[in-house]
């Protein structure tokens, strides 16, 4: 500095004016950010964080301006009015407001020789967040951990074209040695560096290596000059041999890719669950060779997994096999039967479908579609019987003996929720009736019964199907619909096996529960450890006392997510290795033990079941129930919490052929007939495919169809769906036993 010269720097903004100013010492300040100082007279500061609180000194926060200096707002501009000029809550005088600058600063110590208390320190702007396949995404993040590589110096992250195709790209200048630049670095090795230490999402899909940064006349980046990336997209890498290309084959067919890379995250382009279950099922019949599902969220490349394969499949394939004189009931079916003998017939397990037809389809042709679906599916054709001993055996009808009846009924507007709710409430006779059932309604639109509307009202019991099961259901009915408007049979492949060979496949698959190397035996070790000393029932706040036996009369409460959060959901999920669907059963743990549950929460969740790749499209049980224990003690974040609900999905994952049923049976828990064994809240999200299960080019639209009944004291279902605005969203509804819980309670 030159002797005599008074060095000041001052900060502000149009909005405020100046705010705050910093007379720079001679000799103090030679390296570093320089101070922006203290707050002028008349002008009050804050450094806050989430929710407008104080963040301690040193720790960067928001700016935030009060006083007399603040402005009014932004003439004709109510709305960039509203989100920058916020109410004060720190104010004396009721009715103030403060600036919100954007601008990110922290509260630092004076340094040596300077007088006063602490100063500010200007950090960044706040607002440089970038969007990329909807998740938010801090660039400075990302130009730290390329930084921290040592060849190089700085690193510029931006994000590259629009929409779907937008995509981080790094712009990054060689570090220098003894004055002189060293050698470039190398993309492929920088990439490497970042994804060792960020989320997936965060790696740059360029990195371009320049000399120098571009700089405007007064020495700032000139972001405008940056050169365009060569491309915009991810790197492809094509398989390098014949197993990563099957492998790629199979994870692009699974998600609905026309080809993925060896470095595409699985995850990254819509993998969940449901899909890895189904991946690891199709390699396992595809390449004679599997890996456990928890290699999927571990190593969720085409690389990763390629060099994660173990050579021959570890379990028997299921294939249509020799029939004994009497089939047994799987697992599932064994105790559906078993309810239905001990409590009768009911709609408890009734899977209801109602469908909106465009036009006055022919009812003869839909007659005759649903006696096609129902010949290709054995197990809508199957009836239920007991020997003289009392075992229950499949008892399949012969093709020839089917002949699907659907009456048509006239209803009035008015009475159209009625008139569903009795096709849907169907008492089944399960060894006389087949488990299927319908009606066609005709809809008046002015009230007179001249019919405006048609709905096709199914319902399958349980016994014979699954929720996964109605996509595929209703998807041939309507392929069955539309061959027979034209004339003919629907000419479709035949399927590989039928449910009968499942559940003796099943019975093959699981072993010997005496065995402790038997998968049964195995899977029953695990799952006696995890649910020992489970308190039941778990403590809620009821309305009224429990009933010795429940009714499972039930209601439902409808509610749907803000736009914008399932984004915000996913990209939680994919910073923390883990899918969507265990943060929200994270969020409803967290919700159950506020609301009275305790620290010990247990929460049971489907699981599809189809393990075996010949199940794709096969109307059955399949369906599976796994036992979360959530562990909320030591008042744990929720990043915590999600770990710890994400290590138990995992497990459950890699335990989840004992069937439920049979799990009951073997650790025998203290039975009552006021609730259900082992958990009494449940959680599902609903794969896509389910919420909208025909064929869009049939033009047939799924309508509400609800059974009012309740298999649990909770069940909380979530389905993805479509906001006003286009924006995806979550939507869903709240179940709840009538017996416990009041309406208001249950929408609160």
């Amino acid at each position: 500095m030159w002797p005599g010269v008074r060095v000041v720097n001052s900060f502000g903004q149009s909005e405020t004016f100046y705010d705050s100013a910093y007379e720079v010492p001679a000799g103090v300040h030679d390296e570093g950010p320089v101070p922006i100082g203290s707050p002028l007279d008349g002008v009050r500061m804050y450094v806050l964080g989430p929710n407008l609180r104080p963040v301690p000194v040193g720790v960067a926060g928001e700016l935030y301006v009060g006083g007399e200096v603040v402005g009014r707002g932004y003439r004709d501009r109510g709305d960039l009015t509203a989100s920058r000029f916020v109410a004060d809550p720190f104010g004396a005088e009721p009715g103030g407001r403060l600036y919100r600058t954007g601008d990110l600063v922290r509260w630092i110590e004076p340094r040596p020789g300077a007088d006063g208390g602490p100063v500010l320190e200007y950090v960044g702007r706040a607002d440089v967040q970038v969007k990329v396949r909807g998740i938010r995404i801090e660039p400075g993040e990302v130009e730290a951990a390329l930084e921290a590589h040592p060849a190089v110096d700085r690193a510029v992250v931006v994000a590259h074209g629009t929409d779907a195709a937008r995509q981080l790209v790094a712009y990054v200048v060689p570090a220098r040695t003894a004055g002189r630049a060293a050698p470039a670095p190398d993309p492929d090795q920088l990439r490497h560096h970042a994804g060792e230490r960020l989320p997936d999402f965060m790696v740059p899909a360029v990195i371009m290596v320049l000399d120098h940064f571009p700089l405007t006349p007064n020495g700032k980046l000139d972001r405008r000059a940056l050169p365009a990336p060569e491309s915009a997209a991810r790197p492809y890498r094509a398989p390098r041999n014949p197993r990563e290309q099957v492998l790629a084959d199979i994870v692009a067919d699974v998600l609905g890719r026309e080809r993925v890379g060896i470095d595409d995250d699985f995850f990254a382009l819509g993998g969940e669950s449901l899909r890895a279950t189904r991946l690891v099922a199709r390699v396992r019949a595809a390449m004679d060779a599997e890996f456990p599902i928890t290699a999927v969220f571990e190593s969720p490349t085409v690389a990763g997994l390629a060099a994660r394969l173990t050579e021959g499949a570890t379990r028997p394939p299921l294939t249509a096999a020799e029939r004994p004189e009497r089939v047994p009931l799987s697992y599932a079916q064994q105790r559906l039967w078993f309810i239905h003998q001990y409590e009768g017939p009911s709609a408890t397990y009734n899977i209801p479908l109602a469908v909106r037809l465009p036009g006055d389809v022919d009812r003869a042709v839909l007659e005759a579609a649903v006696t096609d679906v129902i010949v290709r599916h054995e197990s809508l054709r199957t009836l239920f019987t007991a020997d003289a001993s009392g075992v229950a055996h499949q008892h399949v009808l012969p093709p020839d003996r089917i002949r699907f009846e659907l009456p048509r009924l006239d209803v009035a507007a008015a009475d159209r929720d009625a008139a569903v709710t009795e096709v849907v409430q169907h008492p089944f006779d399960l060894a006389t009736q087949l488990p299927i059932h319908g009606r066609l309604l005709r809809v008046a639109a002015d009230g007179e019964g001249t019919g405006q509307t048609q709905l096709l009202v199914m319902v399958v019991h349980h016994i014979a199907g699954d929720g996964g099961s109605m996509s595929a259901f209703a998807r041939d009915i309507a392929r069955a619909a539309e061959a027979r408007q034209a004339g003919h049979a629907p000419d479709w492949a035949p399927l590989p096996v039928q449910y009968p060979d499942y559940a003796l496949w099943q019975r093959e698959l699981l072993g010997d529960e005496s065995d402790p190397d038997s998968l049964v035996g195995r899977q029953l070790a695990y799952w006696r450890e995890e649910l020992a000393d489970v308190v039941q029932p778990m403590a809620l706040p009821l309305d009224r006392p429990r009933p010795a036996v429940a009714t499972f009369r039930g209601g439902m409460a409808d509610f749907e997510l803000r736009p914008g959060l399932l984004a915000e959901l996913e990209k939680l999920a994919l910073g923390r290795g883990a899918t969507t669907s265990m943060v929200l059963q994270s969020a409803f743990a967290v919700l159950l033990a506020r609301l009275g549950a305790g620290d010990d929460v247990v929460i049971g969740s489907p699981i599809a079941g189809r393990t075996d790749e010949a199940l794709t499209d096969l109307i059955g049980f399949f369906v599976n129930t796994w036992v979360l224990r959530a562990d909320l003690s030591g008042n744990p974040s929720f990043g915590t919490v999600l770990d710890r609900v994400r290590g138990k999905a995992l497990a459950a994952y890699e335990n989840q052929d004992l069937p439920f049923e049979r799990l009951v049976e073997l650790l025998n828990p203290d039975r009552s007939r006021a609730y259900h064994p082992l958990f009494q809240a449940m959680f599902v999200l609903q794969d896509a495919a389910w919420v909208e299960p025909a064929r869009a080019e049939s033009g047939w639209s799924l309508e509400s169809a609800v059974t009012g009944t309740a298999k649990f004291d909770l069940m909380m279902t979530m389905n993805e769906v479509r906001a006003e605005s286009g924006e995806r969203t979550l939507a869903g509804h709240l179940e709840f036993a009538l017996d416990l819980f009041d309406r208001e309670t249950a929408e609160e």
